[in-house]
């Protein structure tokens, strides 16, 4: 059993898998045609391997207790389906338990290859990051294989995570290959996170308003017969709302509680002088269209400049907020 011990004593070039115990969450819903393959492929780097059968019909936990000898592996068995969010977080609870000090999660469908599992720790080892990311993106060629209808929803989400979370510099956001280290996820309240498939996007929202620090990590995703339990016909609406309820409470909890800035003037005046051109201006726009009565050119310029004067201090704030990603990993000093 490897010792546990702190990232910060590592090489920076060439970090001591060995020196941090690393524990693997696979959540299971429907995947024992594919669940023994995946777990032949973990190397001796992962110290605990824990499955959640998450109410699988076809009884995948059962499987794995009856055909899987490795003695790194637990299985966890929920009566009741919760999600693939919901079947990370009680992977993460044993993880906690087990002593871990990196929380890998990967699906158990095989399209995430556990011998990239060195690659995607390297940023926490590092000490270069709380929390690291696949991205499928990062090389074209490899994501020519990934179903167009979620190719293009994929880049919809992205966009959509980047505005919710802040993190506007890491893509892939729905990417289920993820670590992170034991003492950001014991901050975490991983009772709130979404439990659903916006679990990830969930989490980059409660990461950023934490100030962690995420790292994408370049990943190549494989497809072969399975068949991916998220559609994303049907969560773009749901995940849209929630989205805009994310981006709403990291506006308030980053610029209004935590913090007060120059930034924060130019969202809430920005905020109310583009509402006021707006309102304004459409109401009087109805008014001249209904009767016929051109608007006076006063009231042309009061809406158009207010409108206008609001619509720049609100692009100032993007560019602050783009700028404003966390720099330095939270871990080290807890």
């Amino acid at each position: 059993q490897p010792k546990r011990n702190g990232a910060t004593n590592m090489s920076e070039h060439q970090p001591d898998y060995q020196a941090s115990v690393i524990a693997a969450v696979v959540p299971c819903y429907r995947e024992r045609a594919s669940i023994l393959d995946v777990l032949g492929k973990f190397g001796p780097e992962v110290s605990h391997i824990v499955v959640v059968d998450d109410a699988c019909p076809d009884g995948t936990g059962e499987w794995v207790r009856s055909e899987c000898a490795d003695p790194r592996v637990t299985v966890l068995t929920h009566e009741a389906n919760q999600g693939v969010g919901g079947a990370t977080l009680s992977g993460y609870a044993k993880s906690i338990e087990l002593g871990a000090d990196i929380i890998v999660k990967l699906d158990g469908d095989g399209q995430m290859n556990p011998e990239m599992i060195s690659r995607l720790v390297r940023p926490i080892l590092e000490g270069r990051a709380d929390y690291a990311k696949g991205n499928r993106f990062f090389r074209l060629q490899g994501i020519s294989g990934m179903p167009k209808m979620r190719l293009v929803g994929n880049v919809i989400l992205s966009f959509a995570s980047k505005v919710s979370s802040g993190y506007w510099k890491i893509f892939d956001p729905t990417n289920g290959f993820t670590a992170i280290h034991i003492k950001v996820a014991e901050i975490l309240p991983l009772d709130q996170i979404d439990k659903s498939f916006f679990f990830e996007s969930d989490m980059l929202y409660h990461l950023n308003v934490n100030r962690a620090v995420v790292a994408d990590v370049p990943i190549d995703a494989i497809y072969g017969s399975e068949t991916s339990h998220l559609k994303i016909s049907r969560i773009l609406l749901p995940f849209a709302w929630k989205h805009v309820k994310n981006l709403v409470k990291r506006l308030i909890i980053n610029y209004l509680f935590r913090d007060f800035s120059f930034a924060s003037v130019q969202l809430l005046v920005g905020m109310v002088l583009t509402a006021f051109g707006t309102i304004f201006g459409g109401i009087n726009w109805y008014a001249s269209v209904s009767t016929g009565i051109v608007a006076v050119t006063g009231v042309i310029v009061l809406a158009a400049m207010t409108f206008s004067f609001g619509a720049i201090l609100l692009l100032g704030f993007l560019n602050y907020d783009i700028q404003n990603q966390p720099q330095s990993p939270l871990y080290p000093d807890l």
